[in-house]
């Protein structure tokens, strides 16, 4: 089995945790983790593992990613997992995942925008959607995320490779 993981990352926390996922999951099949700027093919992955960082509220746009790039972000302000999502085409497999600040004070998720939109898509999500917290705007995760990313990741590979039902 190959897993495509796809995340957009702005101080880098959200790309540790997809590389900590994919660490995980390679235990028991192939992976590939990528930044969504490289704009990855998902053409031939047997499941995808979509995460991105939660701005206002939900998944990140163009404005939102241009301000985090005016505090210091090293990201792409055109493009994002909202946008690559509008483009994949034949549905499979899916999880998603999020960083967010640790506030039960400030609501939303990206992830689960993300599955929202996967599923619109006709893509079955194995798993409900996964947060993982980190201190503050720009990081750094908290203790104890990366290794959760790290088991999340082998436990996402224990559901696809399960054998799927009909239908």
């Amino acid at each position: 089995m190959y897993v495509l993981v796809v995340y957009e990352s702005m101080f880098g926390n959200t790309e540790a945790v997809a590389r900590a996922i994919g660490e995980g999951l390679a235990e028991h099949v192939q992976v590939r983790v990528a930044q969504v700027s490289q704009w990855p093919d998902a053409t031939g992955a047997d499941a995808v593992v979509v995460g991105a960082p939660t701005h206002a509220f939900g998944l990140s746009r163009p404005a939102t990613r241009a301000d985090a790039v005016r505090q210091g972000a090293a990201a792409s302000p055109e493009v994002g997992v909202r946008e690559w999502l509008a483009t994949l085409a034949r549905p499979g497999l899916a999880a998603a995942f999020d960083t967010r600040i640790a506030n039960p004070l400030l609501p939303g998720s990206a992830a689960k925008k993300v599955v929202r939109t996967l599923a619109r898509a006709g893509w079955r999500l194995v798993v409900p959607a996964e947060s993982f917290f980190v201190g503050g705007t720009k990081g750094p995760l908290r203790n104890g995320e990366f290794d959760r990313a790290r088991r999340w990741g082998a436990e996402l590979a224990a559901r696809i490779t399960a054998p799927q039902p009909l239908g």
